[in-house]
């Protein structure tokens, strides 16, 4: 009998996904990670980990399958905090939710698992694994999106490997939401009405300017305000270039952030420190009396300055491109990897939930390149482009502008 360690997360989804496992013969041994223990910038009453503790062991209990409990807080502050921390200090947002995937429960969490005997890890996201044969004949892991469109959780996986998944198991990605709380009621799992955790992975909801306070110090500065006809939004008519066969240069400026001068716009108020704001923000910033909301378009936190815009329509929320370093480009299909000078055709996503966006992948020596067909909004850099083929995900990687 196969054995597979859970990580029971005293949410609904790894309860039955933990039941699902039970019910087609496999070993199940639940697991528990404690990941985070500092309360700074948590919201009150937002899944505190004790409480998660309990709902987890409630439903080991009604399974009637061994439960465990491991700390790893330490690695997950290394490997996940530290690294928000770093990321936010040089102006860029990253994504704990990927990095905890890659870091924590696919390597850390699996190696716990591995000292329980397991033969497969499984989680409960909502997306789905895939088994081929190459063309070498060997196996090779396909990671799909979820079933629930509304619930496709394979983005925060982009940055798995094959030998990450070739231990993963996701019981309930060919499963509605919906499915799932049914199955929890009806057999009466106590995790069954228990809301969805929000936030930080591990850590929660937070007020994220006091949560970055722990490393990074507020500075006082100014908020300029942008026009939309600003002319620095008039794209030459050389830069658009062959849609199929662009030169660097084309490449290059379609990825290229907008550069802000103050003497552009005028200034409309102050902040405590560009590094708490992110591309498209539109809460924090405490400036009114304009005809349409303000939103973040830019930020430069070497000399303090938060950039923004009036509407949701403004130009400086769209670009049609962005760039990816060498050592960051990530493919889950080595086999289908794209070598320098070659491009495909590729569905994307730079954010989760957001629908999939059609463009082109250009991979050169310098890095890869994305085109998107229409521009998108809020491309900001830390955060990570996925590309789909299909349903499948194919590879990532982390947006260096």
């Amino acid at each position: 009998m196969k054995r597979v360690v859970i990580g029971l997360s005293g949410g609904v989804d790894s309860s039955v996904a933990a039941y699902l496992l039970r019910e087609q013969g496999y070993d199940v041994v639940g697991l528990f990670m404690r990941n985070w223990h500092d309360t700074t910038g948590t919201l009150s009453g937002d899944c505190p980990w004790y409480d998660d503790q309990m709902f987890a062991e409630s439903v080991a209990r009604k399974l009637d399958i061994p439960f465990h409990f491991t700390d790893l807080s330490d690695q997950y502050r290394e490997r996940v905090v530290d690294y928000m921390f770093s990321e936010y200090g040089k102006g860029r947002t990253p994504n704990p939710d990927v990095l905890c995937n890659r870091e924590i429960k696919f390597d850390v969490f699996l190696k716990e698992a591995l000292k329980l005997g397991a033969d497969y890890v499984a989680t409960g996201h909502y997306c789905r694994k895939e088994t081929v044969l190459g063309h070498d004949g060997r196996e090779v892991y396909r990671l799909l999106a979820g079933t629930d469109p509304g619930k496709d959780q394979s983005y925060f996986l982009c940055q798995l490997s094959q030998e990450q998944l070739k231990y993963a198991l996701f019981p309930i990605g060919d499963m509605l939401k919906s499915e799932v709380r049914e199955v929890a009621a009806r057999e009466k799992l106590a995790t069954a009405k228990r809301k969805d955790s929000q936030g930080i992975c591990f850590v929660g909801k937070v007020d994220l300017p006091v949560f970055l306070q722990q490393k990074l110090e507020s500075r006082r500065g100014d908020i300029i305000e942008i026009p939309a006809d600003w002319p620095g939004y008039t794209v030459p008519e050389s830069a658009e270039g062959d849609r199929l066969n662009p030169s660097a240069g084309e490449l290059d400026h379609a990825a290229r952030p907008f550069s802000y001068e103050p003497r552009y716009g005028i200034k409309v108020g102050e902040h405590g420190g560009a590094h708490f704001y992110t591309i498209g923000q539109r809460k924090g910033l405490s400036v009114g009396g304009k005809p349409e909301p303000l939103f973040v378009i830019a930020t430069d936190v070497e000399r303090n300055i938060v950039y923004v815009g009036q509407g949701q329509s403004h130009p400086g929320l769209y670009r049609r491109g962005l760039y990816i370093r060498p050592e960051e480009i990530h493919w889950i299909r080595e086999d289908l990897a794209l070598r320098p000078g070659e491009s495909g055709r590729y569905s994307f996503r730079i954010r989760y939930r957001q629908p999939l966006q059609s463009g082109l992948l250009f991979v050169t020596r310098d890095g890869a390149y994305i085109r998107f067909d229409e521009p998108q909004r809020g491309i900001t850099a830390g955060q990570f482009a996925s590309w789909y083929d299909g349903n499948e995900l194919i590879g990532s990687g982390v947006i260096n502008g």
